[in-house]
């Protein structure tokens, strides 16, 4: 007879994962175990294998809901103008805004996602090529006729590099800050795409 599935299995499950992230950031992925996860999620290390085959399962499913979560939220957006400039503000102030509150899963991502397989590196790498595509088409409209893809491609990086440490001198900003801070960098960078070479 097939075992039934709690009612708070979802809940516990995204406890688990949240768990997990803060351990996972604190101690290192590598240093981190099963053991210590069942430990600060309150439950036996049998029950946490209930939940997950083992650590790189555990590691996985982190950063497939964080990374499939802010990928659906970003490329999700509905703009409402035309204006590439605007657009690329509200792409960076939304990537802000979902990192609130995710710090650890962020961290992990940053530092751990090379522990995966290839094969689940590459689900990983899919949502942050989405991403990528993303911003690059806002920046492809803002930057002069004729500028070399690989400036293009620089700048789209940039992008990311102006917002993916922000939580590692200003983790605990508010939405507001958050907002504000976007905008600044969004200025910065635009000011210095309409200069040119």
């Amino acid at each position: 007879m097939a075992r039934t599935i709690a009612k708070d299995h979802d809940d516990k499950r995204h406890a688990i994962l949240r768990t997990a992230a803060r351990i996972f950031a604190a101690e290192g992925y590598g240093r981190a175990s099963m053991a210590a996860v069942a430990r600060a999620c309150g439950i036996s290390k049998a029950n946490i294998y209930h939940y997950y085959p083992g650590k790189e399962a555990l590691l996985f499913d982190i950063l497939d809901n964080h990374l499939s979560a802010l990928r659906d939220r970003v490329c999700g957006l509905a703009f409402s103008g035309a204006d590439p400039a605007a657009q690329l503000r509200a792409i960076m102030t939304e990537l802000l805004l979902a990192y609130e509150g995710a710090d650890a899963e962020h961290a992990v991502q940053l530092n751990a996602i090379a522990a995966l397989p290839e094969n689940q590196q590459e689900v990983l790498r899919g949502y942050q090529r989405d991403l990528v595509r993303f911003v690059r088409a806002r920046i492809s409209a803002l930057v002069p006729p004729g500028t070399d893809r690989t400036d293009v491609h620089s700048l789209t990086m940039s992008v990311f590099a102006l917002v993916n440490w922000h939580y590692q001198w200003d983790g605990d900003a508010d939405a507001r800050a958050r907002a504000a801070y976007a905008s600044l960098m969004c200025r910065t960078l635009i000011g210095g795409i309409g200069a040119g070479r």
